[in-house]
């Protein structure tokens, strides 16, 4: 038999197939609808799911590649992700609350906590405590009568007012998160004091405006290393008008670290720009592969 004999038989094979089934199930074909479009409706969800899967783990991935980064003498000290603008999705607010991730095996806080703010969460600064907290790397040193080192919070004292530990929100606590483990990192006294309060201040701006914020906050270790390479953070307003995705990198002027350890010396030759107008700083922009 020739090639173009059995290609008609195997043609004429399936017509008769495909007219056999359509017969058959011709008076049933509201039924097959019904199952058709649950089926459809399945691999819909399936695909929405899959892409909200994939979101997640390029988001992880931007991260993976943080930790990366090696900070290098004189450029400036914060990063623009994504141009700038946030990857959070504002239809995830649903109650006034903050969701602090476990520490992991190191006991570092090396997992994002999240909070999603209302106007009533703005904390009074003279209720603040002492802090007692050691968190991993922690190895303070006076450097001209200045500590080089501060406890940072991933959410700020002043964004957390009413929250509780366990990161609900509980009318009678006044004041703002304090000595919480799973808030708490090393954090440089420049990176905390000169940079990151400038994003903090911009949330409270806007909490202050009558706004509810998502504030997204995740501490950047390397590998097990005790002390974080820096700190990523993410904030959104109900408006969009607050609307930050930046990288701050743990460093400090005149400071090395062993960042496996948290340990220092003095290097003059380390040298971090310190900005001007805090509330105005030129930022760089880093474009990573989700």
């Amino acid at each position: 038999m020739t090639a173009r004999s059995k290609r008609k038989k195997r043609i004429n094979l399936i017509t008769v197939l495909f007219l056999l089934v359509f017969f058959a199930l011709k008076g049933n074909w509201r039924t097959i609808e019904a199952n058709l479009n649950e089926t459809l409706n399945t691999v819909t969800s399936t695909f929405e799911s899959d892409k909200d899967d994939k979101k997640s783990a390029g988001d992880k991935t931007t991260e993976t590649q943080l930790a990366e980064l090696n900070y290098i003498s004189g450029e400036g000290a914060v990063l623009n992700i994504n141009n700038g603008k946030s990857t959070l999705n504002f239809a995830s607010w649903k109650k006034n609350q903050v969701i602090y991730s476990n520490l992991d095996a190191l006991n570092r806080t090396a997992t994002a906590n999240t909070a999603y703010l209302e106007p009533r969460n703005i904390a009074d600064d003279s209720l603040r405590e002492r802090q007692y907290i050691q968190p991993t790397g922690w190895h303070q040193k006076l450097v001209n009568k200045n500590s080089i080192i501060n406890r940072g919070h991933l959410i700020a004292y002043s964004l957390s007012k009413g929250i509780a530990e366990d990161g609900q929100y509980r009318p009678d606590l006044q004041s703002g998160d304090q000595n919480n483990p799973k808030n708490l990192f090393t954090q440089t006294a420049f990176a905390n004091q000169r940079i990151q309060t400038v994003y903090e201040s911009k949330v409270r701006t806007a909490l202050k405006e009558g706004h509810k914020v998502i504030y997204y906050a995740h501490a950047i270790f390397r590998s097990d290393e005790l002390m974080a390479r820096g700190i990523h953070l993410q904030a959104l307003s109900d408006d969009g008008s607050l609307n930050f995705n930046v990288f701050i990198y743990n460093v400090q002027p005149n400071i090395k670290f062993d960042y496996a350890t948290g340990r220092s010396v003095i290097d003059k030759n380390m040298q971090v720009p310190v900005p001007n107008n805090y509330f105005s700083l030129k930022l760089t922009n880093l474009n990573l592969k989700a």
